[in-house]
């Protein structure tokens, strides 16, 4: 069974970085793609970006590019997500997710199948 750790999570002002960590156990991580969602309260979880296995093709959502940089660290089964410039409204629960079809770059939560437990990040004004 796949576990997935999210971590570094916390509160920050507006235009602070952050950078949060996702730690996988219990499966073939190199092969996997892997994402960042988030869920603000009252919304839906959105899509904020993914990497395939091999680092390319990599997917950012629109509000979040240029600001955020996903990475992947295949030898400590780690994903990364630098976060920069932090404005409220990213304020949300962030998740891991692993899709177990490592090739493609998808924004669909459904395709992926396993998730974290989130980590929050808060940001004030």
């Amino acid at each position: 069974q796949v576990q997935l750790v999210e971590s570094g999570g916390g509160l920050v002002q507006a235009g602070d970085s952050l950078r949060l960590s996702c730690s996988a156990s219990g499966g073939t991580f190199s092969t996997y793609t892997m994402a960042w969602f988030r869920q603000a309260p009252g919304k839906e979880r959105e899509f904020v970006a993914s990497i395939p296995w091999s680092g390319r093709r990599i997917d950012y959502a629109d509000s979040v590019k240029g600001r955020f940089t996903i990475s992947r660290d295949n030898a400590k089964n780690t994903v990364y997500l630098q976060m920069n410039s932090l404005k409220a409204e990213d304020t949300a629960a962030y998740y891991c997710a692993a899709d177990r079809e490592g090739t493609r770059s998808v924004r669909t939560e459904y395709a992926y199948d396993y998730w974290g437990q989130g980590t929050q990040v808060t940001v004030s004004l």
